[in-house]
């Protein structure tokens, strides 16, 4: 999960760069675009440092700006192809509708800030659980009304051809070429925003597990605590992938690793704890048949087109898991590690 997660901050702080680029009329393949990705995650590594009222207000305050825009953003995209709920065209066929079901997945991913953020937050049992519903309903309105706004105005090439900038064409009619300045800063403002909350969430879940005795950990002479360290690595892993990896193979990374992560926790709830929490077998089982499929779409799309980032994918995971086994067996887990958890 925490390397499913850092490899999102990579995707995010590399989409960062290309707006910042396209803004200033720079080439998206420039390699400003990587020094500008780091750049901003090393703002996220300034901020989480300040404390965690720091990232809760600057999260905040992001979230309304960036959720505010983007609904005023398909409102008007919608108002200027008539208010029409159909498609203006384009057929990608059933393989590739689910295939892009993987990427669409790390749209909603960030729940999974929030419950890797549980120890920060007050009253965790009940006010994780409604933040995550809450979240995900924002989200389908969000989505739904976008995914409607350039649908209904744009045809598929069109859509294609504007890429992250759909919606500013789709709202172009409307607003003339404000929309692109706006988009810009939307994004400016949501990748920052979601980049900070993310690396807070993966940094205190690599000191959970740590403090699990489930991965291994080193001070490498640095002071401070294990959350600070924790913190280091995770901006130091996402920097690597954002200046060796290119926006569509970080994304494609991503889904490959959420999806197989999904699949395992599903399987090990099912196994060893529906008992324990009252989780439905049937449910469970859905999910990973679900995923699996999604998976198994992706991966032969992806395999057509860029072969190379679905073998990089499996190595990846299998050195991962090669990892975990060795050490889990030269550091065996004792029931007392997880007590406090």
């Amino acid at each position: 999960m925490a390397l499913s997660m850092v490899i999102n901050e990579s995707l995010v702080a590399r989409t960062f760069g290309t707006y910042t680029l396209q803004a200033i009329g720079g080439a998206p393949d420039s390699v400003l675009v990587p020094v500008l990705g780091v750049g901003l995650i090393i703002f996220a590594y300034l901020v989480n440092v300040s404390g965690n009222r720091s990232v809760g207000v600057f999260s905040i305050v992001m979230a309304l700006l960036k959720v505010g825009g983007i609904t005023l953003f398909g409102v008007a995209g919608l108002w200027a192809s008539g208010v029409s709920f159909e498609a203006a065209g384009g057929d990608a066929g059933a393989g590739g509708f689910v295939a892009s079901v993987a990427l669409s997945i790390l749209a909603f991913k960030g729940f999974t800030t929030i419950t890797n953020s549980g120890a920060e937050i007050t009253d965790p049992h009940r006010n994780v659980g409604r933040a995550i519903i809450l979240s995900i309903a924002i989200c389908v309105v969000v989505y739904l009304l976008v995914a409607f706004a350039v649908g209904s105005s744009l045809p598929l090439d069109r859509i294609v051809a504007a890429k992250d900038y759909a919606l500013a064409e789709a709202a172009q009619p409307a607003l003339g070429q404000t929309a692109f300045y706006l988009t810009v800063a939307l994004a400016l403002v949501a990748t920052a925003s979601g980049l900070i909350a993310s690396v807070f969430a993966v940094s205190r879940m690599l000191a959970m597990l740590t403090d699990m005795k489930l991965i291994p950990h080193s001070h490498f002479g640095m002071r401070g605590t294990i959350k600070d360290h924790t913190l280091v690595y995770t901006v130091v892993i996402a920097s690597f992938l954002t200046v060796f990896f290119d926006l569509s193979r970080i994304a494609s990374l991503g889904a490959f690793f959420y999806l197989v992560m999904d699949i395992i926790i599903h399987w090990g709830v099912f196994q060893h704890l529906r008992q324990d929490i009252g989780a439905h077998g049937w449910v469970l089982l859905t999910a990973i048949a679900l995923d699996a499929l999604v998976l198994a779409a992706f991966a032969a799309m992806k395999w057509q087109s860029d072969p190379i980032i679905v073998v990089i994918g499996i190595v990846g995971m299998a050195l991962v898991f090669l990892f975990v086994r060795v050490f889990l067996a030269r550091n065996p887990v004792r029931d007392a590690d997880h007590d406090h958890h």
